[in-house]
């Protein structure tokens, strides 16, 4: 059966391929903006003066439920729908490797943070948000470190 499915799979590998490309790319985004919106929604609610509940606050919170929801969750689902099929297909990644394991624990650590960030959201929704812009701006760095090791890991696959 298992062999079955890795031949299906191989045979449809560079659209396989493609499609974990294109979830990754398109949860990355997120992952990149999310916490963005997050330092917009602190600084102007503080800047303005303004209280949980107003205008621009529901507004900001609507822009941040869309964007996970519609856009961050369906994309971290496919990237690793679409990778998982990846590591059937036999020779595609090699467990002896270091790359294989740093690559796994990146996309670990991402998908923590994706976890993270809809905590967060969730806090803006109760106005419970306890964190500063800075914070949000120090968290925005992670995304970039974890693309970084997974794609030195990919391509040079030391």
């Amino acid at each position: 059966m298992l062999t079955a499915v890795q031949d299906f799979l191989a045979i449809y590998y560079p659209w396989i391929k493609a499609f974990h490309v294109m979830s990754v790319l398109a949860w990355m985004a997120g992952l990149f903006y999310l916490p963005r919106l997050f330092v917009y929604h602190v600084e102007g609610l503080k800047k303005q003066g303004i209280t949980a509940g107003s205008e621009m606050d529901l507004l900001f919170q609507h822009q941040e439920r869309l964007l996970l929801k519609a856009i961050m969750n369906p994309a971290m689902i496919s990237a690793w729908s679409f990778g998982l099929c990846l590591v059937l297909i036999p020779g595609v990644v090699d467990w002896t490797m270091a790359w294989s394991w740093v690559k796994a624990a990146s996309v670990i650590g991402m998908t923590w943070f994706h976890h993270w960030l809809g905590l967060r959201r969730k806090d803006f929704v109760n106005g419970r948000n306890t964190r500063s812009g800075k914070t949000y701006r120090m968290m925005n760095e992670l995304p970039t470190l974890f693309m970084v090791l997974i794609v030195i890991a990919v391509i040079v696959k030391f």
